[in-house]
């Protein structure tokens, strides 16, 4: 079957290279049964690879299923890829068969792989090389016969050496890597899927299909698509729902498309995925840090005006001694050798504490901790605090998935 079939047949839209690299890497492997891992960012397509390597398979006629590992709580996914006995766990009033038994056969798609906890990743490691699996609770060993396909949108040889992903493991699963360009790696496709998308809206919702001028499809094409071939489909969609006009120019566009000056406050760290539930996580970590120094340049500048004006100090009683030394001695202060400051609460606000100048350079100073764990307990903390111990809620407030926030409670030893 030539490429151009296999586009149409799977409704794939475009003629880049590294596109067409990587479905004829996916012919090449579809007749053998190798294991293949499917690299790309979130929107990219993966899984329609994973549906062209079983069709073109010799297990097409049998079963097919695509688990996403990161939408299943950590607590059951064992029991979903491999079955469960009889009384097990709580709540186990029956046994049952796992994905690997009732797809023997046929093709197991993983999606999202880098998000499988440890403990399941040693079970999946011995199906691949084995061809075994144990039920949960049993200590009977079962057979299959399943191909595995495994995607991600992490770089999982990153995560082999934070420790959060079996190396051994990751060169079993990546036999054949596929990767899978972005949408910014193949602009020359942006304007046939765009133009493919309003054509079908168009025919769903029995209106004009939009067109671009010019120079809307020049910033169309410049867009660098962070949600891929997903982001562009959703903004096809809007246009053609909510747009006055079938022509759209550079401005009306520009309203549908996300506001960039969001995404680049916030400086990145070289080298690491930008996607998922890491991103989110690190960049929560820097918007606190960032309003920290921003506290403390604040209460540093307070500080010194009370110094050089001691009529200012009652307004700060509340501070110690000791709090207003450490912020303020980076700051220049005025030459003179008597420096007023506010006392501690267990004197008199009316009376100001004179210090000698020697005093200021003898104390002991005290650095607050910013170590990124303990911040980032910190946070779940007050997140939990303050929806009031719902996990749900609170992990929306962070900006990270369910699972993710009830993993890091165990990490942590919190208990909500």
């Amino acid at each position: 079957m030539d490429l151009q079939s296999i586009k149409n047949r799977f409704n794939i839209i475009g003629n880049a290279p590294a596109l067409n690299h990587a479905l004829n890497t996916a012919v090449q492997v579809a007749a053998t049964d190798l294991t293949v891992l499917i690299v790309g960012e979130s929107g990219v397509g993966k899984e329609v690879f994973s549906q062209i390597i079983h069709a073109l398979s010799a297990r097409k006629h049998n079963p097919f299923i695509a688990v996403n590992c990161g939408a299943i709580p950590e607590g059951t996914i064992d029991s979903e890829l491999f079955g469960h006995e009889k009384g097990s766990f709580t709540g186990a009033v029956d046994s049952r068969k796992g994905y690997f038994e009732t797809v023997s056969g046929g093709t197991i798609f993983l999606d999202e792989i880098g998000e499988m906890p440890i403990g399941t990743q040693a079970r999946l490691l011995r199906v691949l090389e084995t061809g075994e699996f144990i039920r949960v609770g049993s200590s009977k060993v079962q057979k299959t016969d399943v191909r595995v396909i495994a995607a991600t949108n992490r770089e999982l040889l990153e995560f082999t050496q934070k420790g959060r992903f079996r190396e051994d493991l990751y060169y079993r699963l990546s036999t054949v890597p596929i990767r899978v360009p972005s949408l910014r790696d193949r602009k020359e496709d942006v304007s046939l899927l765009f133009r493919k998308f309003v054509v079908d809206f168009a025919e769903r919702y029995k209106t004009t299909p939009v067109q671009l001028d010019e120079e809307a499809k020049a910033i169309l094409i410049n867009h660098p698509w962070q949600g891929n071939v997903r982001e562009l489909k959703n903004i096809a969609e809007q246009i053609s729902v909510l747009s006055n006009t079938n022509l759209i120019n550079a401005s009306t566009l520009q309203g549908f498309l996300p506001d960039q000056s969001k995404f680049s406050r916030m400086p990145i760290l070289a080298g690491q995925n930008q996607g998922g539930e890491f991103a989110n996580e690190r960049e929560i970590l820097y918007k606190l840090f960032f309003d920290m120094k921003k506290d403390v340049t604040e209460l540093k500048k307070m500080f010194v005006e009370i110094l050089q004006n001691p009529s200012l100090a009652g307004a700060a009683a509340n501070f110690t001694r000791a709090s207003i030394l450490q912020d303020f001695t980076n700051h220049e202060v005025d030459n003179n050798p008597q420096h007023f400051i506010t006392p501690s609460n267990n004197t008199t606000a009316a009376q100001p504490v004179l210090l000698q100048e020697n005093d200021m350079h003898q104390h002991e100073e005290i650095e607050e901790s910013l170590n990124i764990i303990d911040k980032e307990k910190e946070l779940i903390l007050k997140a939990l605090k303050k929806h009031k111990g719902k996990r749900r809620d609170a992990s929306l407030d962070l900006g990270i998935s369910e699972r993710t926030l009830y993993r890091k409670l165990k990490e942590y030893d919190i208990e909500d």
